[in-house]
């Protein structure tokens, strides 16, 4: 049974789950077919498709303009299959972010019409080597501003891979 795994990915963690999802499908005797939605040509066939994986981070208060696009357009299609959807934040890192990380997915079901059937809030990672300063400067000062992690090391990931794996296994029987 082939299992696409939509997904879009800013610095590269939403790849790292997108990745970690399709060697879950693949432990279940699945096939998955990781999509990358940052080209705007990609084929995405659902037909004949029981189940879909769509991941994408979020900046700015929001997930990527172009796969919410890609949402409203193929909300019908996606509606025939069951859809678990991974939204990757820094505020799904954090219980006092929990609540404006679901924020971001209440947000993108109103603007593309398209309601996952269930939905998982993915902390995410720090990956100071892709920010520019400005970028580091949000980081430092607002996003991470009081919370406990070396400010220091290039990377910092949040991601519960052990949550997530169950999250997906859950899904996928």
């Amino acid at each position: 049974m082939p299992v696409p795994i939509i997904f879009q990915s800013l610095e590269g963690q939403t790849r790292k789950v997108a990745d970690f999802a399709a060697e879950v499908v693949r432990k279940t005797d699945a096939d998955p077919l990781l999509i990358d939605m940052s080209d705007p040509m990609v084929d995405v066939p659902l037909d004949g498709v029981e189940k879909a994986i769509l991941a994408a981070p979020v900046h700015e208060r929001r997930h990527p303009e172009e796969f919410e696009l890609f949402l409203t357009a193929q909300n019908r299609d996606l509606a025939r299959c069951s859809t678990l959807f991974l939204s990757v934040s820094m505020n799904a890192a954090f219980p006092e972010g929990r609540d404006e990380a679901q924020d971001y997915v209440t947000e993108m079901q109103m603007r593309t019409g398209f309601t996952p059937d269930s939905s998982v809030l993915v902390a995410g990672a720090i990956k100071r080597r892709k920010y520019d300063y400005f970028a580091q400067q949000v980081i430092q000062h607002v996003v991470m501003r009081g919370k406990d992690y070396d400010s220091t090391a290039d990377e910092h990931e949040f991601t519960d891979w052990d949550a997530l794996e169950a999250t997906l296994r859950d899904f996928l029987a």
